[in-house]
């Protein structure tokens, strides 16, 4: 976010040293970090609450293409027994269809 150097912060401190005295720098640096982490939490939730509402959209997105799409459903159940019954049929065709038993000698 920021490129600050030791060099820089080191002269901050001094600058504030020289401006708010032993007494109060310690006291302002600690609410300044008190501030500074409040701030990160905020932005840290705001990207996440920001990440979780693209991620609704995109899902809600993929739902309606999805519906759109209407893609049939497929049962493996039934296409095995389509193509067994395919087959028998096939099988049956090509038969020369049996001879009768009770045909008479004479």
């Amino acid at each position: 976010m920021f490129d600050v150097g030791f060099s820089e912060m080191l002269m901050v401190g001094l600058v504030g040293l020289l401006v708010l005295g032993p007494e109060r720098l310690p006291k302002l640096a600690r609410e300044a970090a008190l501030w500074l982490g409040k701030a990160r939490s905020l932005l840290h939730d705001a990207k996440a609450e920001i990440k979780r509402e693209l991620d609704l959209e995109e899902l809600k997105e993929l739902r309606a293409l999805n519906e759109s799409m209407q893609l049939p459903r497929i049962d493996p159940l039934a296409l095995l027994q389509e193509s067994a019954s395919q087959t028998e049929s096939a099988e049956t065709i090509g038969r020369p269809a049996p001879a009768s038993s009770g045909a008479s000698h004479g």
